[in-house]
């Protein structure tokens, strides 16, 4: 079995979102280091750690004010921890978005309880518990689920099974599933179309031979240098834009690379996967995702999507929240190849398998998706938001986290290595 702390899921993500989160931290004058469990004596090691903060101190009417300002410079990536657990948790109170209500009839997810106490994983050379992990203020919420078994699952004060919470990055590997659907019900033809099919107003630009693949590979040859640290970076002047705004934007940019030959992380074109969808089914994603998925597939709780401003289009690239349940429930949808229960396929066939191979450009991204390299992929968010998945063992690991930084922290590692250490637990059971 591959060890996750050496597996390409995150590798540019990673690199990427440090610069990010050294950038920010610098800014509000923050340390870079967070808190993890101190290990005490033992090979086991027993943690401690201080409790979560209470967020009750949070106001969330000043929150929704600062964040609304015209003309603020301050976004949820600027927030103190204490101000991003309640946000991350009441993202429509704060800023707009588009609903996605539940499933009059949810899946079921049957609890099926394991005893992981005794799991243990090791980072930088020390070992921890499960329990460790779940001491960390950043551990908000962690389900371990088998098919339609629900093997484990805990949440923090304050946090429970109805508690949406924003999923960043995952967000992207959701646009790719929708993309899918958008091919089954044959509003695109293929992921070989080019880009401009759908946005006629990038004739002319770099796109003119990028097609629908090269953006969900992340591969257009198209120029973008995702440098938050840099006030002249790409990033920093386009990296939320959406619509018209994001479309002119990425058509003034040079191509440097042939299409499909070079992996090169980039927001602005995962909000153009948005664009090339809502472009193609005529409607909002949102509205696609609730009447494609989440009604059909059994999803529990409403969900909503973070939207450019009010009545705007949906981030692509970023930002439902969703409980953690329907973070397994995307999972499963994931796992079973986009069929309802009922055997409706919502999905191509083979659109799944598509998704999850490497790509020319980097063996370690499909199509908004990170691959593990033995089978297993994930959706993968900034903070620590995640859905793990191991089709070969029919498993599902998903978190709702709140990391002091956004990326390369030591909660990070430890949420890779606890991943691990439960698929590995879980393997060893039977599967029937």
């Amino acid at each position: 079995m591959q060890d996750m702390n050496t597996t390409v899921i995150l590798r540019a993500e990673r690199r990427r979102l440090r610069r990010l989160a050294l950038a920010l931290l610098a800014t509000l004058g923050l340390s870079a280091a967070d808190p993890t469990p101190a290990a005490t004596g033992g090979e086991t090691g027993n943690a401690t750690s201080a409790p979560a903060a209470s967020p009750s101190s949070v106001d969330l009417d000043a929150l929704r004010a600062r964040l609304s300002a015209p003309g603020q410079t301050t976004g949820l990536l600027f927030l103190s921890p204490e101000e991003r657990r309640v946000a991350f948790g009441h993202v429509a109170a704060v800023l707009p978005t588009r609903p996605i209500p539940a499933s009059p009839r949810p899946l079921t997810l049957t609890p099926a309880q394991i005893d992981f106490s005794a799991v243990t994983y090791v980072v930088d050379g020390v070992t921890y518990t499960l329990a460790d992990f779940l001491a960390l203020p950043g551990a908000i919420g962690l389900a371990v689920a088998q098919d339609d078994r629900l093997l484990f699952e805990h949440y923090a004060p304050g946090h429970d099974q109805t508690t949406p919470w924003i999923s960043f990055s995952v967000t992207k590997s959701v646009t790719s599933m929708l993309i899918g659907a958008a091919i089954a019900d044959g509003f695109i033809a293929s992921v070989d179309e080019p880009v401009t099919n759908y946005l006629p107003r990038l004739r002319g630009s770099p796109y003119d031979t990028a097609t629908i693949r090269h953006v969900l590979n992340m591969a257009s040859g198209v120029a973008w240098n995702e440098d938050y640290a840099s006030p002249e970076s790409d990033v920093a002047k386009a990296g939320a834009a959406n619509g018209l705004t994001l479309v002119r934007y990425l058509g003034g940019l040079p191509r440097v690379a042939a299409p499909g030959a070079a992996f090169n992380y980039n927001t602005g074109e995962t909000n153009l996967a948005g664009e090339i969808l809502r472009a193609a089914i005529g409607n909002n994603a949102a509205t696609y995702l609730t009447h494609r998925i989440w009604l059909p597939f059994g999803m529990e709780h409403d969900a909503n999507w973070l939207t450019s401003g009010a009545g705007g289009g949906e981030t692509g690239g970023c930002c439902i929240s969703a409980t953690l349940r329907d973070y397994v429930r995307l999972g499963r949808f994931a796992m079973t190849g986009g069929v309802l229960a009922d055997g409706t396929r919502v999905l191509p066939a083979d659109w799944m398998a598509q998704s999850t191979a490497p790509s020319t450009g980097d063996a370690g991204y499909g199509y908004l998706w990170w691959l593990a390299g033995d089978g297993a992929y994930a959706a993968q968010g900034i903070f620590g938001q995640q859905i793990f998945i191991d089709p070969e063992s029919r498993l599902i690991i998903a978190a709702h986290s709140n990391a002091p930084t956004a990326t390369g922290s030591p909660y990070a590692a430890h949420l890779r290595a606890v991943t691990e250490a439960l698929r590995a637990a879980a393997e060893e059971r039977p599967h029937g």
